[in-house]
């Protein structure tokens, strides 16, 4: 199993990037979103899940960034809008099959992608 993300970069404070994570070799029930700040230990961002397209989002993120996933081709997409210079992170995607109540937790994800880095200057 393998998860393949892209569309970090550098954008100016208020400004928006869109992040892509495919995976290839299975599905999963849960595909979300994490990061990690330089010195801060990785946190949840946002999870999507299979059925019914549910979705989550960490406190910090929600109204501006928008989580999706296309079951057909096995991806999942993170729109970020309004970027802020403390959502400057490595952002990593991942996917898991934990039960609701455990969705945020990091190590409840059995794959992650390489992480791609997101660098807000304000």
């Amino acid at each position: 199993v393998q998860l393949q993300a892209s569309g970090g970069g550098l954008v100016q404070a208020g400004g928006s990037l869109r992040l892509a994570c495919t995976a290839s070799g299975r599905s999963f029930m849960n595909m979300g979103w994490f990061r990690q700040a330089p010195g801060k230990e990785r946190e949840f961002v946002a999870v999507v899940r299979r059925s019914g397209g549910y979705t989550y989002y960490a406190d910090a993120v929600k109204g501006r960034f928008t989580i999706s996933r296309d079951n057909a081709k096995n991806t999942v997409n993170l729109q970020m809008n309004n970027l802020r210079a403390e959502d400057t992170a490595l952002y990593y995607c991942a996917g898991g099959d934990a039960i609701l109540s455990a969705i945020r937790e990091a190590s409840m994800y059995r794959s992650w992608g390489q992480g791609t880095l997101v660098t807000v200057s304000s």
